[in-house]
């Protein structure tokens, strides 16, 4: 780091990733420990399944379409820490306040608020670890490492509203989320403090000698970026939600009810795992890591979707690593393909085309499960074989 990115940064790069990576771990307890349990919060309030369905799959279409808008607005402004401020504070704000709803369309505005919040702040915080990326664990352990710390919280948020509802029910376990949304926000303002330009990390790199970097006075989106995003689309649309499979074991009765979020928090552990040796992996082979990603794919439903309990387990663990490789390297490419200049608006357009694309192939997956077991195995099949052939086309462009 220059002498004049010591006078503006109080920390280190590799110390603001583990930063934020807490920031992530805290905020993850908060959203992902409601969203294991909104359906049935929802439920209390009288809601139909057909109801339950269209306020989370709003709440996602916010999430996505509105990255298209902050991520342009944060390259514009150059606002990434309002932005990520912001963005952060509406989740954390949503999530516990709704202990206090007392009607069903209350309690549907505060989960579509929370997705708001996530679409608000995911490209600006993006680009600032892409920022810190090179300089800290290199692009893809620096994502790894942040996914990592996120999943954690993926995985002790829902145990810990597992416990509440035992003890006091649904209220009392939104409520108790305030505790580490509360932290989460103090440690983000302490870490805008320490960090007030992150984009000094990548200025320093740069400046040492980082070549692989796309000139920051492209305008555009390349080629090459556009089929890297047709690629994920692709592979994403044969990688169900958790919610299918969770809706498998309900009505298959395959495991407890009650077990049903613990297969959650160890999809999110094996995730937490992966994603670390998908970051390493990355930063030595470069896009052909990616590869990896696309025969868990496969042995997700050829697992999760049995009628045997062990299968069950095995397939959470496959999905999770899967999400682990998808939320790491998947983010740290994108980085390496796009001018720093024009990081934002490529992390809102390839958010917003994966998850669209997930959306849709859950749904399609969610239809073919009425027909047969086999027919969803043949179309994720089909969807990774297209995948990987882009893949390769991408490859042999680079």
């Amino acid at each position: 780091m220059n002498a004049a990115s010591e006078r503006r940064n109080r920390l280190t790069a590799r110390q603001f990733v583990l930063a934020f990576g807490v920031v992530s771990m805290l905020a993850d307890m908060v959203y992902e420990g409601a969203r294991s349990v909104t359906g049935p919060y929802l439920a209390t309030f009288g809601a139909s399944a057909m109801t339950v369905g269209l306020v989370t799959g709003l709440g996602e279409a916010v999430a996505l379409v509105f990255r298209l808008a902050s991520g342009p607005l944060s390259d514009r402004t150059q606002r990434y820490w309002m932005l990520s401020i912001a963005g952060y504070a509406i989740t954390i704000i949503a999530v516990p306040v709704l202990a206090l709803a007392s009607t069903l369309a209350q309690a549907s505005t505060l989960i579509v608020g929370e997705r708001f919040g996530k679409a608000v702040r995911t490209p600006a915080r993006d680009t600032m670890l892409a920022a810190a990326s090179h300089a800290s664990f290199g692009r893809g352990m620096a994502f790894a490492v942040h996914e990592a710390m996120d999943q954690s919280g993926a995985f002790i948020g829902p145990l810990l509203v597992a416990g509440m509802i035992l003890l006091s029910g649904y209220r009392a376990s939104f409520a108790v989320l305030a505790v580490p949304g509360i932290l989460a926000l103090l440690t983000l303002l302490w870490l805008r403090r320490r960090v007030p330009v992150p984009a000094e990390y990548d200025c320093a790199h740069q400046a040492g000698g980082d070549t692989a970097t796309t000139p920051s006075g492209a305008r555009r989106l390349s080629p090459t970026f556009w089929l890297y995003t047709a690629f994920t689309a692709t592979a994403m649309l044969g990688f169900s939600t958790f919610a299918v499979l969770a809706y498998h074991d309900q009505v298959a009765g395959v495991i407890a009810p009650a077990l049903i979020p613990v297969t959650y928090a160890v999809a999110m552990a094996a995730a937490a795992l992966v994603a670390l040796g998908s970051g390493w992996l990355y930063d030595r082979i470069g896009l052909r890591a990616l590869v990896t990603a696309l025969p868990l794919t496969v042995l997700v439903p050829m697992f999760a979707l049995t009628d045997s309990a062990i299968a069950v387990w095995v397939g959470a663990g496959l999905w999770g690593a899967a999400m682990g490789i998808h939320e790491s390297i998947l983010r740290a490419a994108v980085a390496d393909l796009v001018p720093a200049a024009r990081r934002g608006t490529a992390y809102g357009v390839f958010t917003a085309a994966y998850g669209m694309a997930w959306l849709a192939g859950s749904t399609i997956i969610g239809a073919l499960y009425g027909v047969s077991w086999v027919a969803v195995i043949a179309f994720v099949i089909a969807t990774q074989l297209v995948a990987f052939g882009l893949l390769v086309m991408l490859l042999r462009g680079r």
